[in-house]
């Protein structure tokens, strides 16, 4: 077998389902026409991003309005389109509140997921997940109210979002269902969870790592800001494989070993189009490890 074969991909799962390896995010869900929304969903849906991923807070504009609309018109997307809601895994968020600013304590989360159920109009979520980590809740108290929603039946499955891995462990200690996932910055310009433990976590029990933000914010599709020795691997290698800068971009988030499922929220259909080409590159190893000291900007050692 060749040293430098392409790095093999594994099955993913949320909530007992099937996902693929990319998800649809809907923070930028915020066209004011419903028909076009619904359009890109079931597009995204089509090209394979079967979970859709959510928050209460996505909408909310610097004024300190728009908190929920998101949700609302995901919901709203679900209601023109019958028989989209059993094609999906539904994902959302709660846990930060504007002004305070996070807050996961039992009153609140218990609240702050009855409304999300409201606004998306659904009676289950599949994956209700903590946004941002609230210190000052014990993490006993956050694991008895997200057991408490599993209970009731009003969510199937469980996860963090923006947490390390101690916090991680610590809420993972008061559960009694393991947690599902975890939602950490990754990508060729943010290598953090290579290097802090979040993947290797992963790999470690399971969970499922949701990548937010895999074009770094658009940078790895504009080649704005990035060394120019990342830019120069990146075009390598997607003339090698005939896709786009953007797309080896996504492959390199999807090659880890955790089997990594990248968030993508363009409102382009064609972009999520080129994107899904993502899923067909194979990498190999060295140009994994090219792609990393190129955004380093040093060997690794």
């Amino acid at each position: 077998m060749s040293v430098d074969a392409p790095l093999p991909s594994g099955p993913r799962t949320i909530a007992g389902r099937d996902v693929g390896a990319l998800g649809f995010g809907c923070w930028r869900l915020t066209d004011a026409d419903a028909g076009r929304c619904a359009d890109l969903v079931e597009a995204a849906v089509e090209l394979g991003m079967n979970l859709v991923d959510n928050a209460d807070v996505y909408g909310l504009d610097w004024g300190g309005r728009g908190f929920g609309t998101c949700e609302e018109m995901l919901g709203e997307v679900l209601r023109r389109r019958p028989g989209l809601r059993d094609r999906i895994v539904l994902a959302t968020k709660g846990g930060i509140v504007p002004g305070v600013p996070y807050v996961s304590n039992r009153d609140y989360l218990t609240t702050a997921c009855e409304a999300s159920l409201r606004r998306l109009g659904v009676d289950v979520i599949d994956l209700y997940q903590i946004h941002r980590p609230d210190p000052y809740t014990h993490p006993a108290e956050v694991a008895e109210t997200l057991m408490a929603l599993i209970d009731r039946g009003v969510v199937k499955a469980v996860g963090v979002s923006n947490h390390t891995v101690a916090q991680t462990r610590a809420l993972q200690a008061h559960l009694d269902v393991r947690l599902t996932s975890t939602q950490p910055e990754f990508s060729a310009v943010a290598l953090d969870p290579l290097r802090d433990g979040t993947l290797d976590l992963c790999t470690e029990t399971g969970i499922a790592p949701l990548a937010w933000s895999p074009l770094g914010g658009g940078r790895l599709a504009s080649g704005d800001g990035l060394r120019l020795e990342l830019t120069a691997a990146l075009d390598s290698i997607a003339a090698a494989h005939d896709v786009s800068r953007a797309a080896v971009a996504v492959a390199f988030v999807l090659a880890h070993p955790s089997a990594p499922i990248a968030i993508v929220g363009s409102q382009n259909v064609r972009r999520l189009a080129e994107l899904s080409a993502a899923t067909s590159v194979e990498l190999t190893r060295a140009q994994v490890y090219r792609i990393i000291e190129a955004s380093d900007g040093r060997p690794l050692p």
